[in-house]
């Protein structure tokens, strides 16, 4: 069974300025750019939900997967501690009202994809005791969150990105409850709240966490004044709360990472919509402090987006190309490093989870791509990692966020079938015992 189609009379508009499906060859450092397709109303189609039964997601070749949780309440983002627990943030927020009549049938649309489950507010924590890969042990660390997203843990403080505000509970290894609720650290932009989620990364000395913020629209249709201090990167300072735009022109940088060895600071966006199903390529980029990316104003490097008013030709002058192109419509919402524990293949690169598409006619998306790095950069074409989600035009789940345990597992979050999945090499060896529970 195909997805489900928009109602056909107004399909048919929708896809009468769109161009075709598939995509073209858009991975990559230099993708295809179609020519802009504008109709009346974009295509907007989404993969219907389906169990999962008893099949499982598709792995590489001498990997295996198993949930290792599930009725969860909308898994968006996963951290693996020091002693091996796993932390889970479950939530589900927004609040941006409808402007325009496709804003309504968007909503609608979106819908159809996503989990009837009510977002938890809270932080769950997964707990092998034995390290035989079970997870067996399972405890609500943190609740009362407000959308909670980004996770990060620096010198004894658990750092939590909710939609509003970027808070901090102290951490004692081994603790499975919060010992009190969190500290503010510094209030986050959440008026409208078009694109809510709030990815987050530390610094490797720990002074700073970087928190991604995306826009309040797709192409500035509330105004300008609506996207003060949206679609970039702040970076935070640990000790004060203290904030500063540290790159600009991402519209919605979804997941942040840094790189090992490096340090850099890496970032997956998601991109700008009804420009056609083949524009604009969603990406991953090395982030330099004080770049801009383009939004709005441009898209992969200079090529100008006439939507945005009024324009400015410095900024399109000044817009950075990013570095690899996933293709336009897959929605990043996760991204991590990749370890040597995890085999030769895999043991240079990024894993992408790519959560789908909802606008265009054939879904893309809906799977864990890993991308090989030689040099400290992208050098290849991506590989699907963790596959099979989507099934005759259904969608089994979605993923989202993805962590590396280093010890040698991926760990991806679903949120739509509320599961946390974990990816290890065919016969390794058990991770070693966490430490024993404090709390």
């Amino acid at each position: 069974m195909r997805a489900v189609a928009f109602p056909l009379a107004l399909a048919a508009l929708s896809l009468a300025g769109c161009g075709g499906d598939p995509d073209p060859a858009q991975y990559g450092p230099d993708p295809q750019l179609p020519e802009q397709a504008r109709g009346l109303l974009p295509s907007m189609e989404i993969a219907q939900p389906a169990a999962w039964g008893s099949e499982r997601p598709t792995v590489p070749a001498g990997f295996v997967v198993s949930a290792i949780a599930s009725d969860l309440r909308v898994p968006r983002q996963t951290l693996v501690l020091p002693n091996g627990d796993i932390l889970v943030a479950e939530g589900a927020g927004g609040s941006a009202p409808p402007m325009r009549p496709k804003d309504v049938l968007a909503g609608l649309i979106k819908k159809q994809g996503k989990s009837e489950v009510e977002g938890g507010d809270r932080l769950t924590l997964l707990r092998d005791a034995d390290g035989d890969g079970n997870y067996e042990g399972r405890a609500v660390f943190a609740d009362g969150l407000n959308a909670p997203y980004g996770l990060a843990l620096v010198d004894g403080g658990l750092y939590v990105a909710n939609q509003d505000s970027l808070v901090r509970f102290e951490y004692r290894a081994g603790q499975t409850r919060a010992g009190g609720p969190p500290r503010k650290v510094a209030d986050l932009p959440s008026a409208i709240n078009h694109h809510w989620t709030k990815a987050m990364a530390a610094s490797p000395d720990g002074r700073f966490l970087y928190v991604g913020i995306g826009s309040n629209s797709n192409i500035t249709e509330r105004g300008m004044a609506a996207e003060v201090d949206r679609a970039m990167v702040w970076q935070i300072d640990v000790q004060t709360g203290a904030h500063r735009p540290y790159a600009t022109g991402l519209r919605n940088p979804s997941a942040l990472a840094i790189q090992p060895g490096s340090g850099r600071l890496w970032a997956a966006v998601n991109e700008r919509d009804e420009l056609g199903p083949n524009l604009v390529p969603d990406y991953i980029t090395a982030v330099r402090e004080g770049g801009f990316y383009g939004w709005p104003y441009a898209y992969w490097g200079p090529n100008v987006d006439r939507r945005a008013q009024p324009q400015d030709p410095a900024l399109v002058a000044a817009t950075i190309r990013p570095d690899y192109s996933l293709g336009s419509h897959v929605a990043p919402l996760g991204l991590a490093f990749s370890v040597p524990a995890l085999g030769a293949r895999f043991a240079d690169g990024v894993f992408v989870g790519e959560h789908g598409s909802w606008n265009r006619s054939e879904p893309v998306g809906y799977k864990v791509i890993f991308i090989p790095f030689r040099n400290g950069r992208p050098a290849g074409p991506p590989v699907d990692f963790l596959s099979g989600f989507l099934a005759d035009g259904r969608a089994r789940g979605r993923p989202v966020g993805v962590t590396v345990d280093p010890r040698g597992a991926v760990i991806v979050a679903d949120d739509l079938a509320n599961t946390v999945w974990r990816i290890t090499p065919a016969g390794a060896r058990p991770a070693p015992a966490p430490a024993p529970p404090t709390g």
